[in-house]
């Protein structure tokens, strides 16, 4: 009796630590909005995909991911535009080394882009609220990691609204801003300080802030730095 009820309680804690249908944990679950509105031509969109794909892959980054207590994160890329288009170009990923980098950037280059018309800021990031709601992943802390060109918004959710209802929820937003100026990145030339503009408008959370890409090499360097914080902490 002694023996079946020791195998009892043995089993019933191995229920207990692993049950059926857990959320899968990670050091952090990284919505990634691109902005894929009007403003944003093909070769900025393309400037975009290829800016994340190196910086995912990069050995920088990797390293930090594979330092973290679960040495795993969880990525989604959504590119944005008005308030009927946020698409999820590659689904969530957990990203654990190499391999599954490899996998993601693959997804992402391949994808054709199918986000349309203006801008519509606080849909996309309820979009992006939405996402990490509604997974089964399970990460110690969670971003949304926003990025434009613009801080005009056309319709859709309201921007204070969106970013209220996701810092509520325990959800921490950076920005991008974009103000290429130089062949191959497309920005257009804008009146008002969009950093500025971003911090008063977009970001909060813990940690939470701005970095801003004036060309294609500084894109590349900026999403770089961006995820290296995010994913580090620190």
């Amino acid at each position: 009796m002694l023996r079946a009820l020791l195998t009892a309680l043995a089993l019933l804690g191995l229920a207990v630590a692993t049950p059926a249908g857990a959320a899968e944990r990670v050091d952090l679950e990284l919505v990634l909005l691109a902005d894929a509105s009007r403003s944003i031509d093909d070769e900025e969109l393309r400037l975009q995909r290829e800016g994340y794909a190196a910086a995912i892959a990069h050995r920088d980054v990797l390293g930090a991911i594979t330092s973290g207590i679960h040495r795993r994160i969880a990525v989604t890329y959504v590119e944005w535009a008005d308030e009927t288009s946020q698409d999820v170009v590659v689904p969530w990923t957990i990203i654990e080394g190499p391999g599954s980098a490899a996998a993601f950037i693959a997804r992402l280059r391949a994808a054709p882009r199918r986000a349309v018309g203006s801008n519509a800021i606080g849909s996309a990031i309820a979009a992006g609220h939405a996402l990490i709601a509604g997974n089964d992943i399970e990460g110690t802390r969670r971003i949304i990691d926003f990025s434009g060109d613009s801080a005009y918004t056309f319709g859709g959710v309201p921007v204070d609204q969106a970013c209220a209802l996701a810092l509520a929820d325990g959800i921490t937003i950076n920005a991008l801003a974009i103000l290429c100026r130089v062949p191959g990145c497309s920005g257009r030339p804008i009146g008002y300080d969009l950093e500025e503009a971003y911090r008063q408008f977009i970001i909060g959370g813990p940690g939470a802030f701005v970095v801003t890409a004036d060309g294609e090499r500084s894109f590349a360097e900026a999403v770089l730095r961006k995820l290296l914080l995010e994913v580090a902490a620190r």
